[in-house]
Protein backbone atom coordinates (compact mmCIF):
# COMPACT_ATOMS: atom_id res chain seq x y z
CA UNK A 1 0.00 0.00 0.00
CA UNK A 2 3.03 2.32 0.41
CA UNK A 3 5.12 3.09 -2.55
CA UNK A 4 7.92 5.50 -2.40
CA UNK A 5 9.24 7.11 -5.77
CA UNK A 6 10.92 10.12 -6.74
CA UNK A 7 9.67 12.67 -8.70
CA UNK A 8 11.44 15.71 -9.50
CA UNK A 9 10.25 19.46 -9.30
CA UNK A 10 7.46 18.60 -7.47
CA UNK A 11 7.35 20.01 -3.95
CA UNK A 12 3.88 18.83 -1.43
CA UNK A 13 3.78 22.06 0.07
CA UNK A 14 3.99 24.64 -2.92
CA UNK A 15 1.35 22.93 -4.67
CA UNK A 16 -0.78 22.64 -1.39
CA UNK A 17 0.00 26.51 -1.48
CA UNK A 18 -0.82 27.31 -4.98
CA UNK A 19 -4.25 28.15 -5.52
CA UNK A 20 -5.21 25.46 -7.83
CA UNK A 21 -6.29 22.43 -5.61
CA UNK A 22 -8.45 22.96 -2.22
CA UNK A 23 -8.44 19.23 -1.12
CA UNK A 24 -5.19 18.96 -0.19
CA UNK A 25 -5.19 19.21 3.84
CA UNK A 26 -1.79 19.15 5.83
CA UNK A 27 -1.97 16.68 8.33
CA UNK A 28 -0.27 16.74 11.64
CA UNK A 29 2.39 14.18 10.93
CA UNK A 30 3.45 16.61 7.97
CA UNK A 31 1.33 14.37 5.15
CA UNK A 32 -1.20 15.32 3.34
CA UNK A 33 -4.48 13.85 2.83
CA UNK A 34 -6.24 14.41 -0.77
CA UNK A 35 -9.79 13.56 -2.17
CA UNK A 36 -10.00 13.61 -6.07
CA UNK A 37 -12.50 11.63 -8.15
CA UNK A 38 -13.88 9.29 -5.35
CA UNK A 39 -10.22 8.75 -4.13
CA UNK A 40 -8.43 9.33 -1.25
CA UNK A 41 -4.41 9.80 -1.11
CA UNK A 42 -2.14 10.25 2.46
CA UNK A 43 1.39 10.99 0.73
CA UNK A 44 4.46 12.41 2.79
CA UNK A 45 7.68 13.67 1.20
CA UNK A 46 11.24 13.41 2.77
CA UNK A 47 13.30 15.61 0.61
CA UNK A 48 12.82 13.91 -2.88
CA UNK A 49 11.27 10.73 -1.57
CA UNK A 50 7.45 11.09 -2.20
CA UNK A 51 5.70 8.01 -0.29
CA UNK A 52 2.03 7.18 -1.68
CA UNK A 53 -0.30 5.16 0.69
CA UNK A 54 -3.01 3.93 -1.46
CA UNK A 55 -4.31 1.10 -3.17
CA UNK A 56 -1.88 -0.50 -5.70
CA UNK A 57 -4.67 -0.01 -7.80
CA UNK A 58 -4.65 4.00 -7.41
CA UNK A 59 -1.01 4.36 -7.85
CA UNK A 60 -1.31 5.16 -11.86
CA UNK A 61 -4.00 7.43 -10.83
CA UNK A 62 -2.31 9.42 -8.42
CA UNK A 63 0.50 9.69 -10.60
CA UNK A 64 -0.94 11.01 -13.36
CA UNK A 65 -2.67 13.43 -10.67
CA UNK A 66 0.35 14.70 -9.96
CA UNK A 67 1.39 14.80 -13.74
CA UNK A 68 4.35 12.49 -13.00
CA UNK A 69 5.03 12.17 -17.09
CA UNK A 70 5.72 16.05 -17.79
CA UNK A 71 9.06 17.02 -18.41
CA UNK A 72 9.05 19.85 -15.56
CA UNK A 73 13.09 19.89 -15.53
CA UNK A 74 12.70 21.01 -19.36
CA UNK A 75 9.92 23.85 -17.77
CA UNK A 76 12.18 24.90 -14.77
CA UNK A 77 15.39 25.42 -17.41
CA UNK A 78 13.37 27.27 -19.94
CA UNK A 79 11.99 29.80 -17.31
CA UNK A 80 15.11 30.30 -15.59
CA UNK A 81 16.44 31.51 -19.09
CA UNK A 82 14.37 34.10 -19.71
CA UNK A 83 13.67 37.46 -17.80
CA UNK A 84 14.87 37.73 -14.41
CA UNK A 85 11.76 38.40 -12.75
CA UNK A 86 10.16 34.93 -14.40
CA UNK A 87 13.61 33.48 -13.29
CA UNK A 88 13.51 34.14 -9.83
CA UNK A 89 10.15 33.33 -9.79
CA UNK A 90 11.17 29.64 -11.00
CA UNK A 91 13.84 29.45 -9.23
CA UNK A 92 11.67 29.61 -5.76
CA UNK A 93 8.64 27.58 -6.53
CA UNK A 94 10.20 24.81 -8.74
CA UNK A 95 8.26 22.67 -6.73
CA UNK A 96 4.69 23.17 -8.50
CA UNK A 97 3.24 20.99 -11.11
CA UNK A 98 -0.20 21.49 -12.27
CA UNK A 99 -2.47 18.72 -11.50
CA UNK A 100 -4.83 16.70 -13.42
CA UNK A 101 -8.10 17.44 -11.64
CA UNK A 102 -11.87 16.70 -12.45
CA UNK A 103 -13.11 19.14 -15.16
CA UNK A 104 -16.40 19.70 -13.25
CA UNK A 105 -15.03 19.88 -10.06
CA UNK A 106 -12.70 22.75 -11.58
CA UNK A 107 -16.01 24.48 -12.77
CA UNK A 108 -17.87 24.69 -9.90
CA UNK A 109 -14.69 25.31 -7.59
CA UNK A 110 -13.58 28.28 -10.02
CA UNK A 111 -17.03 29.75 -9.99
CA UNK A 112 -17.12 29.57 -6.00
CA UNK A 113 -12.94 31.32 -6.48
CA UNK A 114 -14.64 34.48 -7.49
CA UNK A 115 -13.59 37.04 -4.92
CA UNK A 116 -12.61 34.64 -2.22
CA UNK A 117 -9.58 34.01 -0.30
CA UNK A 118 -8.33 30.51 -1.01
CA UNK A 119 -9.34 29.83 2.80
CA UNK A 120 -12.73 30.57 2.17
CA UNK A 121 -12.85 28.52 -1.00
CA UNK A 122 -11.29 25.07 0.79
CA UNK A 123 -14.29 25.75 3.00
CA UNK A 124 -17.01 26.40 0.67
CA UNK A 125 -16.17 23.24 -1.00
CA UNK A 126 -15.58 20.87 1.94
CA UNK A 127 -19.08 22.09 2.80
CA UNK A 128 -21.11 21.10 -0.66
CA UNK A 129 -18.95 18.00 -0.73
CA UNK A 130 -20.05 17.35 3.06
CA UNK A 131 -23.77 18.10 2.37
CA UNK A 132 -24.24 16.73 -0.99
CA UNK A 133 -20.67 14.30 -1.47
CA UNK A 134 -21.43 10.66 -0.77
CA UNK A 135 -18.70 9.18 2.28
CA UNK A 136 -15.36 7.85 0.93
CA UNK A 137 -13.99 4.88 3.35
CA UNK A 138 -10.05 5.33 4.20
CA UNK A 139 -7.74 3.27 6.38
CA UNK A 140 -7.21 6.61 8.51
CA UNK A 141 -10.68 6.89 9.38
CA UNK A 142 -10.81 10.56 7.95
CA UNK A 143 -13.99 12.07 7.46
CA UNK A 144 -14.10 12.62 3.65
CA UNK A 145 -16.49 13.14 1.09
CA UNK A 146 -16.79 13.07 -3.02
CA UNK A 147 -16.85 15.99 -4.86
CA UNK A 148 -20.98 15.81 -5.55
CA UNK A 149 -21.47 15.38 -9.36
CA UNK A 150 -24.25 17.44 -11.26
CA UNK A 151 -26.74 15.20 -10.41
CA UNK A 152 -25.99 14.98 -6.73
CA UNK A 153 -25.55 18.74 -6.44
CA UNK A 154 -28.77 19.35 -8.36
CA UNK A 155 -30.80 18.17 -4.99
CA UNK A 156 -29.77 21.62 -3.46
CA UNK A 157 -32.34 24.53 -4.56
CA UNK A 158 -31.15 27.70 -4.92
CA UNK A 159 -32.28 28.53 -1.15
CA UNK A 160 -29.87 25.85 0.05
CA UNK A 161 -26.69 27.03 -2.21
CA UNK A 162 -27.71 30.59 -0.85
CA UNK A 163 -27.71 29.77 2.90
CA UNK A 164 -24.26 28.16 2.21
CA UNK A 165 -22.93 32.05 1.74
CA UNK A 166 -22.09 31.33 -1.75
CA UNK A 167 -23.73 34.90 -2.51
CA UNK A 168 -24.12 35.38 -6.32
CA UNK A 169 -22.30 32.47 -6.89
CA UNK A 170 -25.30 30.03 -5.80
CA UNK A 171 -27.18 31.34 -9.01
CA UNK A 172 -24.21 30.46 -11.19
CA UNK A 173 -23.80 27.08 -9.80
CA UNK A 174 -28.01 25.81 -9.55
CA UNK A 175 -27.53 26.84 -13.36
CA UNK A 176 -24.76 25.00 -14.12
CA UNK A 177 -26.09 21.93 -12.60
CA UNK A 178 -29.27 21.70 -14.61
CA UNK A 179 -26.86 22.55 -18.22
CA UNK A 180 -25.28 19.21 -17.30
CA UNK A 181 -28.34 17.86 -16.50
CA UNK A 182 -30.46 19.18 -19.88
CA UNK A 183 -26.83 18.07 -21.73
CA UNK A 184 -26.16 21.98 -22.48
CA UNK A 185 -23.35 21.73 -20.78
CA UNK A 186 -21.31 18.27 -22.04
CA UNK A 187 -18.50 17.54 -20.34
CA UNK A 188 -17.32 14.44 -22.84
CA UNK A 189 -17.25 17.10 -25.35
CA UNK A 190 -15.56 19.75 -23.22
CA UNK A 191 -12.91 17.69 -23.14
CA UNK A 192 -12.50 16.80 -26.66
CA UNK A 193 -11.86 20.26 -27.33
CA UNK A 194 -8.55 22.51 -27.36
CA UNK A 195 -7.64 25.52 -25.26
CA UNK A 196 -9.07 27.61 -27.88
CA UNK A 197 -12.18 25.58 -28.31
CA UNK A 198 -12.93 25.31 -24.50
CA UNK A 199 -12.08 28.89 -23.91
CA UNK A 200 -15.20 29.21 -26.55
CA UNK A 201 -17.40 27.14 -25.17
CA UNK A 202 -16.89 27.54 -21.61
CA UNK A 203 -17.56 31.68 -22.05
CA UNK A 204 -20.24 30.53 -23.00
CA UNK A 205 -22.37 29.17 -19.94
CA UNK A 206 -23.83 31.54 -17.39
CA UNK A 207 -21.17 32.34 -14.66
CA UNK A 208 -18.00 31.42 -16.60
CA UNK A 209 -16.07 34.34 -17.59
CA UNK A 210 -12.55 34.63 -18.96
CA UNK A 211 -10.71 34.30 -15.97
CA UNK A 212 -13.12 31.08 -14.70
CA UNK A 213 -13.23 29.61 -17.92
CA UNK A 214 -9.07 29.94 -18.14
CA UNK A 215 -8.59 28.40 -14.46
CA UNK A 216 -11.29 25.46 -15.80
CA UNK A 217 -8.81 25.28 -18.73
CA UNK A 218 -5.52 24.96 -17.05
CA UNK A 219 -6.11 22.90 -13.61
CA UNK A 220 -9.11 20.57 -15.38
CA UNK A 221 -8.64 20.42 -18.41
CA UNK A 222 -4.57 20.50 -18.45
CA UNK A 223 -4.41 23.31 -21.28
CA UNK A 224 -1.37 24.34 -19.69
CA UNK A 225 -1.26 27.21 -22.26
CA UNK A 226 -3.53 28.91 -20.63
CA UNK A 227 -2.56 32.00 -18.91
CA UNK A 228 -5.59 33.08 -15.91
CA UNK A 229 -5.52 36.50 -14.78
CA UNK A 230 -6.94 37.39 -11.96
CA UNK A 231 -6.34 40.92 -9.57
CA UNK A 232 -3.76 39.69 -7.87
CA UNK A 233 -2.20 38.68 -11.68
CA UNK A 234 -3.25 41.83 -12.60
CA UNK A 235 -1.28 43.89 -10.05
CA UNK A 236 2.07 41.38 -10.93
CA UNK A 237 1.82 42.72 -14.72
CA UNK A 238 1.47 46.18 -13.97
CA UNK A 239 4.11 46.15 -11.39
CA UNK A 240 6.81 43.85 -13.52
CA UNK A 241 6.02 44.76 -17.20
CA UNK A 242 3.57 47.86 -17.60
CA UNK A 243 5.28 51.55 -19.04
CA UNK A 244 3.44 53.93 -20.10
CA UNK A 245 5.54 54.42 -22.98
CA UNK A 246 4.35 51.26 -24.41
CA UNK A 247 1.60 50.95 -23.37
CA UNK A 248 -0.18 53.93 -22.08
CA UNK A 249 -2.45 53.62 -26.06
CA UNK A 250 -3.31 50.39 -25.47
CA UNK A 251 -7.29 50.28 -24.22
CA UNK A 252 -7.93 48.79 -21.15
CA UNK A 253 -9.73 45.80 -22.31
CA UNK A 254 -6.86 44.41 -24.24
CA UNK A 255 -3.77 45.84 -22.26
CA UNK A 256 -3.49 42.34 -20.13
CA UNK A 257 -3.78 40.37 -23.27
CA UNK A 258 -0.97 42.06 -24.62
CA UNK A 259 1.15 42.36 -22.13
CA UNK A 260 0.94 38.31 -22.05
CA UNK A 261 1.81 38.32 -25.79
CA UNK A 262 4.92 40.48 -25.86
CA UNK A 263 6.69 38.96 -22.13
CA UNK A 264 4.97 35.29 -21.81
CA UNK A 265 4.73 34.21 -25.58
CA UNK A 266 8.35 32.70 -25.44
CA UNK A 267 6.90 30.27 -22.91
CA UNK A 268 4.91 29.15 -25.42
CA UNK A 269 2.48 25.96 -24.60
CA UNK A 270 3.89 25.90 -20.94
CA UNK A 271 2.14 29.71 -20.13
CA UNK A 272 0.37 28.08 -17.79
CA UNK A 273 3.13 26.55 -15.57
CA UNK A 274 4.94 29.65 -15.79
CA UNK A 275 1.82 32.06 -14.25
CA UNK A 276 1.79 29.17 -11.41
CA UNK A 277 5.19 30.02 -11.02
CA UNK A 278 4.50 33.91 -10.24
CA UNK A 279 1.63 33.44 -8.68
CA UNK A 280 3.55 31.44 -5.79
CA UNK A 281 6.09 33.89 -5.62
CA UNK A 282 4.68 36.49 -5.21
CA UNK A 283 2.01 34.90 -2.33
CA UNK A 284 5.29 34.10 -0.67
CA UNK A 285 6.85 37.59 -0.95
CA UNK A 286 3.89 38.87 0.38
CA UNK A 287 3.53 36.47 3.55
CA UNK A 288 0.22 34.92 1.94
CA UNK A 289 1.48 31.07 2.07
CA UNK A 290 0.45 29.77 5.06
Amino acid sequence: MDHTLQIPCLDLSQIADSGQCFRMALQADGSYFIISQGRCLNVRQSKEDLTFCCPDSDLDFWLNYFDSSTDYSGVLRLAQSGGSYVAQAASCAQGIRILRQDPWEMIITFVISQQKTIPAIRKLVEDLSRRYGHPLENPWEIPAFSFPSAKELSQAGLEDLQNLKLGYRAKYIHRLCRDVLEGELDLGHLSLLNYQESMEYLTGFYGIGKKVANCICLFGLHHINAFPVDTWIQKILIEEYYSHERYGNVPKSRLFDQILADHFSPYGPYAGIIQQYIFYYERLRQNRVK
